[in-house]
């Protein structure tokens, strides 16, 4: 049984540029399982909207290597967290916060 947590997308400033829930989240999960999750969510609901399939896993091993190589940083409430596979366990009441310096799906 998952969580539903909040996300974030803001950038370097500060300026949030998009917030979405996410449902079924397990807990403990990964950085890396975490991204993947939130990169599947976000391809499903843009295939939603169009006739196009996109290969999600391609996009989230994109995201992850982004991540790599500090194309966006990932906040769990205040704390920065840089370890693709460190545990995560997270609290409903927790947000997580993509600050991103580039999208991590699509343009």
């Amino acid at each position: 049984m998952g969580m539903t947590i909040v996300v974030t997308d803001s950038t370097p400033t500060g300026q949030q540029t998009a917030r979405l829930l996410l449902a079924e989240v397990p807990s403990p999960i990964t950085l890396r399982e975490l991204i993947r999750f939130r990169v599947r969510e976000e391809v499903a609901r843009r295939n939603a909207r169009t006739t196009a399939r996109r290969n999600w896993e391609s996009a989230a091993d994109t995201a992850v290597r982004a991540f790599s190589r500090n194309g966006f940083f990932v906040f769990v409430g205040d704390r920065q967290v840089d370890d693709l596979d460190e545990p995560l366990s997270l609290a409903e009441a927790d947000e997580v916060s993509f600050v991103r310096l580039v999208p991590l799906v699509g343009g």
